[in-house]
């Protein structure tokens, strides 16, 4: 089964001609997801082809994921209405770690101000024409970007990850479930 907007997420990204990176499906995504890879340098203006063009003018979700070699910033959008209703398409960019960067979709969503805050603060994505980009999940004062891989967890600072070493030197004796006596007391060995 090939995803519904697919024909029209095609279309839509025709103007983009070579710099269109990728449209089809997405390996793990269900089939009625359309998908396209675009440049970074014409996100905004691929969202707001889909949009217009395509009539995925609903955005359900923004959110980004640390690749280690890029930050991929998704955007998930909706037909509401129309002969493809309810079908879903994803876009997706790939941006360098040392400086993520990319037009704001504001302009054209301005529900995406939430998701891009969010995007912005745990994984340092900056975006261009945002209005308000101030903090919304982390305290006052906190440093760093805790979604990114290279983020130092403080917890594996103070002590290391638990595992087949022990730092004492002892080993962990095998805890019984509660309510089991020990097996000396019924027989067993």
């Amino acid at each position: 089964m090939t995803a519904a907007l697919e024909p029209a997420l095609r279309d839509a990204l025709a103007e983009l001609g070579d710099d269109l990176l990728e449209v089809g499906s997405r390996p793990g995504a269900p089939a009625e997801v359309a998908y396209a890879r675009v440049p970074p340098g014409r996100w905004r203006e691929a969202v707001g082809l889909v949009v217009e063009r395509a009539g995925a003018g609903w955005l359900d979700w923004l959110g980004a994921v640390d690749e280690e070699e890029r930050v991929d910033l998704l955007v998930c959008l909706r037909a509401p209405d129309g002969p493809s209703a309810g079908a879903v398409a994803l876009l997706a960019t790939g941006l360098p770690p040392d400086a993520p960067e990319v037009d704001s979709l504001v302009p054209l969503l301005p529900g995406a101000a939430w998701h891009e805050r969010e995007a912005h603060e745990m994984y340092a994505v900056g975006f261009r024409g945002h209005p308000d980009l101030r903090p919304l999940l982390l305290p006052p004062g906190f440093e760093g970007h805790p979604l990114r891989k290279d983020f130092v967890l403080a917890s594996r600072v103070a002590r290391e990850w638990p595992g087949e070493h022990e730092p004492s030197g002892r080993t962990r004796r095998r805890a019984l479930p509660p309510g089991v006596p020990e097996p000396g007391t019924w027989g067993g060995a």
